[in-house]
C-alpha cells in the first residue's frame, strides 16, 4: 500500500489519555557511554526463550557485559525470574511490569528482546527512539510495513540492532557457506529449505478468567482485544492473527541461510504455498503441512520451503554415515549444484557432495545439534561498541528481508493464489487483499506502529 494510504490508516502511538506519559514513547537518550565501559543490559519477554538469551550473556560477564533488568507483563513470570533462570540467581536485578519504564531507565544501554512476533517491531522502534541498542528475537516482524519502520527506526537513531538468526554467527555454518561461495558444488541452481517436526494436536480455544497478575491487555499489544483463553495465551505462535506459525517459526533460520547462500539480497518476484490442515482437530490457523516456491527475477535460482508437522520420512540421506543428524524430522537447508550438493542440517553442521557417486566433500559438525547463541550476542555487543551497524553479521535490514520471504508465503496461503510482487515497492501487483495483510495493520490504541518514527 502506498504510504500516502498508510498514513490514512495508522495513527501516532502517543494518545491523549490519562497515563499518557507511561504510554507514549520513551523519550531519546541524549549521552552514551565510552565503548569500554560495561554494557548495562535489560531484558523483556521472560519466556522460553529468554533462557537462550540469558545463557549467552551471562557467559559474557568477563567481557564487560551485565544485566540489570528484567521486565514482562505477568507479575507471576517477573517475581520468579531468579528462580526459573539459573543464570539470574543471586543477581540484583530492577524488576519492570511495563517495558516503556525499562526504556526511560537511562542506566540501560541496551535491550534483548524476546517478545512474541506481534511485540517486535514497536518494541524495539520504542528502544530504539530511547536510545537503546536492541538484540529482537526472530522473526524481525508480523507485516511488511513493520520490517521497514523498524529498519527506519534504527538507522534514524544510529541503533544497533541485531536480528537472531544466529546462524549467522554459527563458525561451522559460516564455514559450510564460505565453501559453497569458493564453489565446492559448482554452480548453484536450486535451494531448498525443509521442517519437518512432530506437533501434536493444540487444542481449543475455551475463554476463561485472566490469570491473577497478568496484564493481557499488555500481552496481546497491538492485537485485537479478545476473551483470555489458554489457547491464545500458550498456543500463540500457530495463531496467524498473532504470528506467523509454521510459515516463520523455523522457516526463518532456514530461508536465511538460503539467502546467504544463494547471495539474494532482494525480494522475490513470485511467490506460491500451498497446504492445509491434515492432521489433529484442533484451532490452530497454520497449517500442518505446507509447500512453498519463490522465484527471484527471470533468472534467479529455484528456491522451495516445505513445513510437515506429523509423521514423514526423510529428505537428507546420510543416516547410516552420520546417525546422530536427525534423520527422520529434520530442519536443514539443501543446496544443489552443478557438481554436487551441500546440506546444513542443524545449526553447526554441514555436509559435501561431489559428483555422481556423491563422494564426501569438506564438512564439519559437532554431535548433539548444539544451538549456540553466544557468538551472535558477541557479534552484538562488538558492534556496539564500535557503533557500527555494518559489523552485525543479522542487521535488522537483513531480518526483514529474510522475515519477508516468510511474509509473502504466509499471505499467499492466507489468500489462495500465487502472488506476483514488486521487489522495489514491496508491494503485491495488482492484489489489494494481499497488499492489505502484508503492510495495512489495524494496531490497538495506544499500541500503535508509528508511521513516522
Amino acid at each position: 500500500m502506498p504510504k500516502t494510504d498508510r498514513r490514512d490508516f495508522l495513527k501516532s502511538a502517543a494518545v491523549a489519555t490519562t497515563g499518557a506519559a507511561i504510554i507514549a514513547a520513551p523519550a531519546i537518550a541524549k549521552s552514551r557511554k565510552s565503548p569500554n565501559d560495561r554494557i548495562r543490559i535489560g531484558l523483556v519477554g521472560m519466556g522460553g526463550r529468554m533462557k537462550a538469551h540469558i545463557d549467552a550473556l551471562v557467559e559474557m560477564e568477563n567481557e564487560n557485559v551485565e544485566i540489570v533488568a528484567v521486565c514482562d507483563c505477568d507479575e507471576k513470570k517477573l517475581n520468579t525470574t531468579t528462580k526459573r533462570y539459573a543464570g539470574l540467581k543471586d543477581k540484583k536485578l530492577t524488576l519492570y511490569s511495563d517495558m516503556r519504564k525499562m526504556f526511560d531507565d537511562p542506566s540501560i544501554d541496551a535491550i534483548s528482546n524476546a517478545l512474541g512476533d506481534r511485540w517486535h517491531s514497536l518494541s524495539t522502534i520504542w528502544a530504539c527512539q530511547a536510545g537503546k541498542d536492541v538484540y529482537v528475537e526472530k522473526p524481525g516482524t508480523h507485516n511488511l510495513f513493520e520490517g521497514r519502520q523498524m529498519v527506519a527506526a534504527a538507522r534514524k537513531y544510529n541503533r544497533i540492532v541485531q536480528h537472531g538468526t544466529q546462524n549467522r554467527s554459527s563458525p561451522n555454518i559460516m564455514e559450510g557457506i564460505a565453501k559453497l561461495k569458493e564453489g565446492t558444488i559448482g554452480d548453484v541452481y536450486m535451494a531448498r529449505g525443509l521442517d519437518y517436526k512432530i506437533r501434536g494436536n493444540l487444542g481449543r480455544i475455551n475463554p476463561s478468567p485472566v490469570p491473577e497478575g497478568l496484564d493481557w491487555s499488555q500481552w496481546l499489544g497491538p492485537k485485537p482485544m479478545h476473551e483470555y483463553s489458554q489457547f491464545w495465551h500458550r498456543r500463540w505462535y500457530w495463531n496467524l492473527e498473532l504470528a506467523s506459525g509454521c510459515f516463520a517459526n523455523q522457516a526463518v533460520h532456514e530461508l536465511d541461510i538460503l539467502r546467504w547462500g544463494l547471495g539474494l539480497n532482494d525480494h522475490p518476484t513470485q511467490i506460491t504455498a500451498l497446504g492445509g490442515k491434515y492432521v489433529h482437530e484442533d484451532d490452530r490457523t497454520s497449517p500442518t503441512h505446507v509447500s512453498i516456491t519463490y522465484k527471484f527475477g527471470e533468472d534467479g535460482p529455484m528456491v522451495t520451503y516445505e513445513h510437515r508437522s506429523w509423521y514423514t520420512n526423510s529428505e537428507a540421506g546420510f543416516r547410516d554415515k552420520y546417525p546422530f543428524v536427525q534423520p527422520d524430522f529434520p530442519v536443514g537447508t539443501i543446496f544443489f549444484g552443478s557438481n554436487g550438493y551441500m546440506i546444513f542440517p542443524d545449526y553447526s553442521s554441514y555436509h559435501s557432495f561431489v559428483g555422481r557417486k556423491r563422494e564426501p566433500g569438506p564438512s564439519k559438525f559437532e554431535e548433539g545439534h548444539p544451538m549456540e547463541n553466544k557468538p551472535h550476542f558477541q557479534n552484538w555487543v562488538a558492534a556496539i561498541r564500535a557503533r557500527d551497524h555494518q559489523l552485525l553479521r543479522a542487521d535488522i535490514e537483513e531480518g526483514h528481508k529474510s522475515t519477508a520471504l516468510c511474509l509473502l508465503a504466509r499471505t499467499a496461503y492466507q489468500v489462495g493464489r500465487p502472488l506476483q510482487f514488486d521487489p522495489k515497492t514491496e508491494l503485491v501487483i495488482d492484489d489489494k487483499e494481499a497488499n492489505d495483510l502484508l503492510n495495512n495493520p489495524s494496531y490497538r490504541k495506544p499500541f500503535v506502529v508509528p508511521d513516522q518514527v
